[in-house]
């Protein structure tokens, strides 16, 4: 009799789960100006509140858990979403590669199935940029990329926070030691130079879908054999050519500088390619960012330095990173205001507000 009763059960698909569209931040390609303005302004909102006003949060995330998928080690991440996740009343559920059996004796998909089952959202750090799509795929909650071997959307949020932070003090007459939360990001971000001197890995990547739709003029250098991925270059063309924005690539680091408000690296060996270093260091060799380059290449007066850390003293000099140019420490920082803001949109709301 039992027997026959299970033969007469037939279990749903992954797709007959998903009763609904569920929005994910994968990439910031996927968004609108209006929609990261949105989260640039909030997350600055949420800076001066609890910095400068010490107004608590309305905790949206009460009562409900964050998964935090992590099978890369990560410091600015890791804290940022946990503590963000904690001021909106959320608890964070750190899951690292030896906590869970995700890509060892479980699949990606039943991962997904499973732990969105249980949690309001997932914030996944993995390798390959298919296997945030497969979690995404099938999730019921929203899933955002904290890193992918192609992108590295909330660190691009990060840094146009800071610059918003910096350069919205020339927007106001006010004295008030903040002012990001009450200018617009559309009037100080277009029209900055953006100098990236460096590998064609996730971060330039970001750079390319991002800062052309928002007005900003990009120049890169990379050695001869490390380029973007097409489809990448294709979505910044499409980009640029929309907000008449400069795209330019090159394999000369002084080129790039030249002319630029900020400028930008990372590492040359990222996790995962270690086996790679004595090489890259090698064909790397002239990219190492200093006063001296910055000068030859003629940048800006008044320019700025970021790099999302941590940082080799390869990739740029102490001179350099411990500058008042610097804005490294602050870039950091804001890791958590605008990851908090990914959140309240996502977790919190479900959607991303224009």
């Amino acid at each position: 009799m039992l027997s026959s009763t299970l033969k007469r059960i037939s279990l749903p698909s992954t797709c007959s789960r998903i009763q609904k569209q569920v929005n994910h931040l994968i990439t910031l390609a996927d968004l609108s100006k209006a929609q990261i303005h949105r989260l640039l302004m909030n997350a600055a909102q949420h800076k001066y509140n609890v910095k400068y006003e010490d107004k608590p949060s309305s905790k949206p995330l009460e009562g409900k858990s964050v998964a935090l998928i992590f099978s890369k080690r990560s410091t600015r991440t890791r804290v940022a979403s946990e503590t963000a996740t904690a001021y909106l009343g959320g608890h964070p559920m750190f899951l690292g590669s030896q906590d869970i059996q995700m890509g060892v004796n479980e699949s990606l998909l039943d991962t997904s199935v499973v732990v969105s089952s249980m949690v309001s959202g997932i914030m996944a750090r993995v390798g390959a940029h298919e296997e945030i799509l497969e979690l995404a795929k099938n999730s019921t909650v929203p899933v955002v990329n904290a890193l992918t071997d192609k992108y590295h959307p909330t660190q691009i949020l990060a840094d146009l926070l800071t610059l918003h932070e910096v350069y919205s003090k020339n927007h106001t007459d006010s004295k008030a030691p903040y002012s990001a939360h009450v200018v617009h990001p559309e009037k100080t971000l277009p029209g900055l130079k953006v100098a990236w001197i460096g590998d064609a890995n996730n971060i330039l990547h970001s750079m390319m879908v991002t800062l052309p739709k928002l007005g900003l003029h990009l120049s890169a250098a990379t050695p001869s054999k490390y380029h973007p991925d097409d489809d990448v270059l294709n979505i910044a063309k499409k980009e640029a050519a929309k907000s008449n924005t400069e795209l330019v690539f090159t394999s000369s680091p002084l080129e790039a500088i030249n002319g630029a408000d900020v400028i930008v690296t990372d590492t040359w060996v990222s996790m995962g390619q270690e086996a790679e270093k004595a090489q890259r260091l090698k064909e790397f060799s002239g990219y190492q960012v200093t006063m001296d380059m910055i000068k030859q290449g003629n940048a800006n007066k008044d320019w700025k330095f970021l790099h999302c850390l941590p940082r080799k003293p390869e990739e740029v000099d102490d001179e350099v990173f411990y500058s008042q140019n610097s804005l490294v420490f602050q870039e950091a920082e804001n890791r958590k205001w605008t990851i908090l803001a990914v959140f309240e949109a996502l977790f919190a709301n479900g959607k991303f507000e224009s």
